[in-house]
């Protein structure tokens, strides 16, 4: 059955231990999609994302002639073992002006942006279409580095939907790409330099340090070229939600005071930490609540396999609870910033940490209030699968935030919220970070939650899987009634 066009998260009770498993990345997956087709003989990626952006990569390399086999993971229902049977750089040969090769890439940019480069590899003429907004979205600093190289592409509006004609350009071919709309351009044209002979100068904001150009040019020395396995890690925007989660829903409203060995401390109310007592050099007693270790960022809810190989720029998002005072969406955080937005609304966010002494840990500090967190560089959130900027700004509103934008800034106000019904945008992204918001506020109504299918179809089951393995969040119809877990997968 599928996900009903209206559904209500119902807050969280008490803080839950869970480990939660997220499926592959997608960033990774997709790059490592088109890698494996321009390789020699085959590949098997393990762990590969299974949802609505990957699967438009993968039926796009099948219409164009690879062969590509999907079978089921044991270990994570959303992902996929993909065995690619690569040409040796070689693409098969598309259309004719007349009957392009069509290529639907749905609103998934990475497709998009990938297969624009990879097809000028082939011969002949592909016409590259999507979603309406998908037809929205930048296309030009690509389109004018592949004319650059020599080859010619038709589009009216530099957009979708365009005619790549295949073939024309020469090796040792120059271009200069500029990443200021989007980092796939130069990504796209990366995954393709080696066939092609493309030599490329990136430019921009943040071009020497982009995290995703990065992740591209890792990926292509890491990737096994010649055929065999590669392993795809979890994506760490998809277990940002969780981390969130686990942090929002453990922040305690009233304490009580425990006692041990002497020495008293304010511990939150129904939940079990150990009080430690420490001998300082002194002579007095110091108790701490442990709280936080490099592996579990926070005590309640763990992803486990958190990605560590330092390709994924939100792989960083632990480290960034508490919020600080100020976070970039191009230098510290990817597409987790928009989890971190809407954390930052909750009354609780401006809540800090403090340090006791050297060797006590972390405690509550009920004085460290914040009136407002900064949101800085959200340029590229304007031109993803929505608005996300005046998206955010929007929803959070209507929750009851005081939240200011001013140019590519958001200023956000930790608030006292109340609930609404979210408008999704068809946005994957603003469905998992307000149904996020709903653990803790109640009456957060999400509208078409189905569109999280795009990157994490499971992702409501997770929610509502008893703990340990999901949250054991209740998920209600438009009625009031309880969903079961068969009807909150989004297909």
């Amino acid at each position: 059955m599928p996900l009903p066009d209206l559904i209500e998260i119902v807050p969280l009770d008490k803080p839950v231990r869970a480990e939660i498993t997220v499926p592959g990345s997608k960033s990774i997956t997709n790059r490592a999609l088109v890698l494996a087709a321009l390789a020699e003989g085959e590949t098997t990626l393990k762990g590969a994302l299974w949802s609505e952006d990957t699967q438009v990569m993968v039926e796009c390399l099948q219409d164009l002639g690879f062969m590509v086999n999907v079978a089921p993971d044991p270990d994570e229902t959303c992902n996929r073992t993909i065995t690619v049977y690569g040409l040796g750089g070689k693409v098969p040969r598309g259309g004719t002006e007349a009957q392009p090769m069509e290529l639907f890439v749905g609103n998934a940019g990475t497709a998009a942006r990938f297969l624009a480069a990879m097809v000028c590899l082939g011969e002949g003429v592909y016409r590259l279409h999507g979603v309406p907004r998908m037809h929205e979205r930048p296309q030009a600093a690509l389109f004018q580095a592949l004319r650059e190289l020599g080859y010619r592409i038709d589009s009216g509006s530099d957009r979708l939907p365009a005619l790549v004609n295949g073939g024309g350009a020469k090796q040792g071919a120059k271009c200069s790409v500029s990443i200021e709309e989007s980092s796939q351009f130069a990504s796209a044209l990366l995954l393709g330099a080696k066939v092609g002979g493309w030599a490329l100068q990136v430019t921009g904001e943040n071009a020497e340090e982009s995290p995703y150009v990065s992740m591209t040019t890792e990926l292509i020395k890491a990737f096994p070229n010649m055929g065999g396995s590669f392993q795809i890690e979890p994506d760490a925007s998809s277990g940002s939600y969780f981390w969130a989660a686990g942090w929002m829903t453990s922040i305690p409203k009233t304490t009580e005071q425990r006692t041990k060995d002497g020495v008293t401390i304010s511990i939150p109310i129904g939940v079990e930490y150990d009080v430690v007592v420490l001998e300082l050099k002194d002579g007095k007693h110091k108790a701490r609540v442990p709280t936080r270790d490099e592996d579990r960022g926070l005590l309640f809810v763990r992803v486990t396999n958190w990605p560590r190989s330092g390709w994924q720029i939100d792989s960083k998002f632990p480290q960034f609870l508490p919020l600080p005072d100020t976070l970039s969406r191009l230098s510290q955080l990817g597409d987790s910033i928009m989890t971190s937005i809407v954390v930052a609304s909750d009354e609780d966010a401006g809540r800090d940490w403090q340090e006791r002494d050297s060797g006590s840990g972390r405690a509550w500090s009920a004085e460290a209030d914040r009136s407002m967190i900064q949101f800085l560089q959200l340029g590229r959130l304007r031109v993803q699968e929505c608005e996300r900027v005046v998206a955010l700004r929007t929803e959070l509103t209507k929750c009851g935030a005081k939240v200011i934008e001013t140019g590519d800034t958001l200023e956000v106000f930790p608030s006292q919220l109340h609930g609404a019904t979210i408008e999704t945008y068809n946005d994957h992204r603003m469905a998992m970070c307000f149904a996020i918001l709903g653990l803790k506020v109640p009456g957060i109504k999400i509208k078409n939650p189905a569109c999280v299918k795009k990157t994490f179809p499971n992702f409501f089951q997770k929610l509502a899987a008893a703990p340990p393995r999901g949250l054991g969040a209740k998920i209600l119809d438009a009625s009031g009634r309880p969903l079961t877990h068969d009807e909150l997968f989004a297909d």
